[in-house]
This record gives structure tokens, sequence and C-alpha cells, in this order.
């Protein structure tokens, strides 16, 4: 697939950005190499290759889960302009 001066324009102008008509194809160009680049990873043969989330077989450190602040719940609810059942009581603004 090769996009030409038009199919550039019409791009800008869906994508709603104004673009100057000197630099129209110095993008026709560089839209061509990265679709030529699709092109050549499409045909790339990747049978029997897994999905990967990550390239490298990294372990996700995780801290210990461990509280360590007090409960102040009371505290701050004290000063809270409406408080029910230990919850927080805030005004509606989806209907």
């Amino acid at each position: 697939m090769s996009l030409d001066r038009s199919d550039v324009e019409q791009i800008a102008h869906l994508a709603r950005l104004q673009i100057d008509a000197a630099d129209i194809d110095g993008y026709s160009q560089s839209l061509n190499s990265i679709l030529s680049l699709v092109d050549q990873m499409q045909a790339t043969n990747t049978e029997g290759v897994e999905p990967l989330a990550h390239p490298l077989d990294a372990v996700q450190r995780l801290r210990r889960d461990e509280v360590t602040e007090p409960n102040q719940r009371e505290a701050l609810q004290a000063v809270a302009p409406a408080v029910e059942d230990g919850l927080f009581l805030v005004p509606k603004v989806i209907e």
C-alpha cells in the first residue's frame, strides 16, 4: 500500500491536523515507510511463537503488604461534612 499526496491530505483532514503544503511530501514518505515496515512484520512467520507481554522474562518485585500507618478514620470523619455508617457522604454528580 502506498499513500500519495491526496491520501495524506485526507488523513490530516480526518485527524483535524493542519499541515503545510510543503510538508505533505515528507509526511507521505514517512507514512509509506511505516506502512512498508508493517507489511514486512506481517510477512514474518510467527507460527508456534507464544505471545508476550514483555520481551524479557522479568519478575515484578513486590513489597510486603504491611500496614504502615495507624487507622485514623474517626479523626478524619470527625471533621467531614457528612458521614454515615463509617463512610464519607459526597454530593451526587451522576444522574
